[in-house]
């Protein structure tokens, strides 16, 4: 596991000095060109406006504080054609994402949260153990290079559930802590303007949800490109970006299920007390 270990941290490292080193600064530079109404700002929104540079234009009015149990809705892309899917460094998202969703309270992170959390007193009668238990007697052990982690006897699959169950228990003591974890609590604004989860952070906001906690912080990454033009109705530059922080105090968790989702759910969830 070290070469591969090893291997993972350093394509981590070496995309991440790429993005500050060139990446960054190029987006400044788009984004500068967008807000004076320079040639070519037009093509630059069109292209979608660079997101890092958004979000540091924008700070922390990008995040937003939202009850867990309400943000249920996430993006979908089974059946979804990659080439499609809108680009995680675009601002602004075109296409039928946000109609395609899944129910998060029976997603794999919050029935993995919640197995442990029923199953505490003894980790091994947990359906986790039983799979990853299952996996190491198939002579085929979980891995993840970029965690480090090889479940490779019992005694691992276990410590590493009880990290998971020690998470939870601290978050239960001392409340959801948002500079914790790699990565923030990702959503992206519906063309509804409604709150949709992106694949960041799905393991702790699942915890946030199994506890009940009254809210978490959540940050907007990107918003569906017709919310933008009827938020901004027209405006650029500066003031369109404006527009949109004012907007996105309105902006509420999705609820519903989407036209185009690829799975059906049941109707009824009841959350532990």
């Amino acid at each position: 596991m070290r070469w591969p270990i090893r291997r993972a941290r350093l394509q981590v490292s070496v995309r991440e000095a790429f993005q500050e080193g060139v990446g960054l600064p190029l987006e400044r530079r788009l984004l500068r060109r967008w807000l004076r109404g320079r040639y070519g700002s037009a093509t630059i929104e069109r292209k979608g406006l660079p997101r890092r540079a958004m979000e540091e234009s924008l700070g922390d009015r990008l995040t937003l504080e939202v009850d867990p149990r309400e943000l249920i809705q996430s993006t979908d892309w089974r059946g979804y054609d990659r080439r499609q899917r809108p680009s995680s460094s675009r601002f602004l998202w075109d296409g039928e994402w946000d109609l395609r969703r899944g129910d998060l309270r029976f997603s794999s992170r919050y029935r993995f949260i919640s197995d442990l959390d029923e199953h505490r007193d003894d980790l091994t009668r947990s359906e986790s153990f039983a799979r990853y238990a299952a996996r190491l007697k198939a002579g085929r052990p979980w891995s993840s290079h970029q965690q480090g982690v090889l479940l490779d006897s019992e005694e691992r699959i276990l410590m590493y559930l009880r990290v998971y169950l020690s998470f939870l228990d601290d978050m239960a003591v001392r409340g959801f802590d948002g500079a914790r974890g790699k990565d923030k609590l990702g959503v992206a604004v519906s063309r509804e303007g409604r709150l949709i989860k992106i694949n960041r952070g799905l393991h702790r906001l699942a915890m946030a949800q199994r506890l009940g906690l009254d809210s978490v912080p959540v940050r907007v990454m990107a918003v569906h490109r017709e919310w933008w033009q009827h938020i901004t109705g027209g405006a650029t530059g500066q003031e369109a970006l404006e527009c949109v922080a004012d907007g996105l105090h309105d902006c509420m968790p999705e609820q519903r299920p989407g036209e185009l989702d690829p799975a059906e759910w049941p109707s009824e969830f009841d959350w532990p007390a």
